[in-house]
């Protein structure tokens, strides 16, 4: 009987199917789920720079620069990710082999992992950008003031107290810009990149195994969530360790 259900389900052809070794498509799917992952982290850290460049510009910064920042966070956050990527990806591209030709070098082909990188990197750093200026805004202003009235230069001042205090309150929104980051790779197969989402839609055209590939790439998918929540809690944990606790209101 249990031989019966396991073939009804079709569990012996999935795990054919998700096999490491060839026939079987899982080692694909696993070198997509790493291809992912690389992007991701690429693009989070490259998005994390420019939001902190973005949010210092836009609170301390010349009325050019706010504005200028202020069109590149409304122009990003406005247009749909996709559309962005093609314009990035390609326009980008095209446009680095311009000056490239105009300089009298040769044209260069940027690799797939590169690319991706910079593409959602910019996205990234639009979002991260107002994330970051909202933290360094909940620091209470005393903190700012006193590290100021002791003379401490300004470099000092965002390393040692800015950055510090900053910190608890920019990790749940940088949380869910880490996971829009894992989700946004998928978007990179249309430029034909092998991450998770091309993988799958690979293997599934292959074998027409669509619901097998599918659940397996949201399982994977899942997975990466749940990892990166629990970490992202511990970090905020430790970040907000000597910190009044937040308590909801009640009777």
């Amino acid at each position: 009987m249990f031989d019966s259900l396991i073939q009804f389900l079709g569990l012996g052809d999935a795990a054919v199917l998700l096999a490491l070794e060839p026939p079987g498509w899982g080692g694909n799917l696993l070198r997509g789920l790493v291809n992912s992952i690389q992007i991701a982290l690429g693009a989070f850290a490259l998005g994390l720079l420019i939001g902190t460049g973005g949010a210092l510009g836009k609170l301390y910064g010349g009325p050019v620069t706010r504005d200028l920042l202020a069109v590149y966070t409304t122009v990003v956050r406005a247009v749909p990710e996709l559309i962005l990527i093609l314009i990035l990806y390609y326009a980008g591209t095209d446009l680095l082999n311009q000056i490239l030709v105009a300089m009298g070098r040769q044209p260069v082909e940027i690799s797939g992992l590169v690319a991706g990188i910079g593409v959602l990197g910019v996205v990234q750093g639009a979002y991260a950008t107002e994330v970051l200026r909202g933290a360094i805004q909940a620091i209470p202003k005393g903190q700012i003031e006193a590290a100021r009235a002791f003379g401490m230069p300004q470099a000092l001042l965002f390393r040692r107290i800015t950055l510090p205090a900053m910190i608890s309150f920019a990790l749940p929104g940088m949380a869910n810009l880490w996971l829009i980051a894992t989700k946004d790779t998928a978007l990179l197969a249309v430029v034909g990149f092998a991450e998770l989402t091309l993988e799958t839609k690979q293997a599934a055209g292959s074998t027409r195994a669509y619901f097998t590939f599918y659940l397996a790439a949201g399982l994977l998918y899942l997975a990466v969530t749940l990892v990166s929540s629990a970490l992202f809690a511990l970090l905020e944990r430790r970040a907000r360790r000597g910190q009044p606790e937040l308590r909801s209101g009640g009777a």
